[in-house]
């Protein structure tokens, strides 16, 4: 279990379109074998913190030809964001694919934008 010891509690969260290869034929639609997509995301405002996130698909549009296999990586959290790689393998091909994010820490109050470095 993780506590936060602040008096501000911060959220943040969106949605991020990981890829999209259908119409460039990028890799991900027209590979075999282990490839992955990375996307960054950064927070509206900076937490005190690395935060809690948590993701979700929202959107992944595959070839119904080949069984769907993926794994959806958080990777490089810290208090001003972090990445989202979606890994493939074998005969998956995957068009394109968005994810849904939350993340929850200790925030800055209105007297602490002082200590916040800026990004």
């Amino acid at each position: 279990m993780a506590k936060i010891l602040s008096s501000s509690l911060a959220i943040d969260q969106g949605d991020v379109l990981v890829f999209s290869d259908l119409e460039d034929g990028g890799d991900m639609w027209t590979g075999k074998g282990d490839r992955s997509r990375t996307a960054r995301v950064n927070f509206r405002e900076q937490f005190r913190e690395k935060p809690m996130v948590s993701l979700g698909i929202k959107m992944i549009d595959a070839d119904g030809s080949a069984n769907l296999r993926y794994d959806l990586i958080l990777e490089d959290v810290s208090s001003t964001g972090f990445n989202i790689r979606l890994k493939t393998w074998g005969d998956t091909k995957i068009a394109r694919a968005s994810v849904n994010w939350g993340a929850i820490g200790a925030g800055y109050g209105d007297d602490d934008w002082d200590d916040v470095d800026p990004y």
